[in-house]
């Protein structure tokens, strides 16, 4: 009875007292501030790198980073500021990681006559609603900005936080992180237009 009643007091706590049992040595508390940001961090890192393996890599390394340097939170921000500032660096290092492999050139492999099937991955229409298919072409989009502006629309619009927050985490003045947001939002309308009509 207890036991129920302490774990009742522990998830009605907010991110900062829960983070604050958790460097007391409550391990339950770690385990609610997990279950409460795994779904929006798996979305937001997903939404980031368009890849689930590579995804849940680095959710895990987002909250083993979490288990292990615990003390360096400070409640001069929000949790959720602090949680979302690890997520989204160990995301960034990832593309820059992609970025640097070299692309090949698919002539250097053309030197026989063959016939290629490539497969098309996309949606097909006879499968899909035509609200899954404007869901996949959104976030093909939103794939196609670039990394300052799609980071920030993400944290905006898919998580839904504040713009101050966003600043934090991207480190960046409030007027930047509003600025890309306006001219991310412009860029996906414009990709997005045909929508619309």
């Amino acid at each position: 009875m207890i036991l129920m009643m302490e774990e009742t007091k522990l998830s009605e706590m907010t991110d900062e007292q829960l983070i604050k049992a958790f460097q007391n040595g409550e391990m339950k508390a770690y385990r609610l501030l997990v279950g409460r940001y795994k779904d929006p961090l798996m979305n937001y890192i997903f939404n980031f790198v368009n890849d689930v393996q590579v995804s849940e890599d680095i959710l895990q390394e987002t909250f083993l980073r979490l288990y292990k340097n615990k003390h360096y939170y400070k409640e001069v921000a929000k949790f959720s500021t602090w949680i979302y500032t690890i997520a989204g660096n160990l995301a960034r290092t990832e593309l820059r990681k992609k970025k640097r492999h070299r692309l090949f050139s698919i002539h250097n492999y053309m030197n026989e006559d063959k016939d290629f099937e490539i497969v098309d991955d996309g949606l097909n229409p006879e499968q899909q609603t035509s609200s899954d298919m404007i869901q996949a072409e959104v976030k093909d989009a939103i794939q196609k900005l670039p990394d300052s502006f799609k980071e920030a629309v993400l944290l905006r619009d898919v998580q839904g936080l504040d713009y101050e927050e966003i600043s934090e985490i991207l480190k960046t003045p409030l007027g930047t992180v509003k600025s890309r947001i306006n001219r991310g939002r412009a860029r996906l309308a414009k990709m997005l237009k045909h929508l619309m009509e």
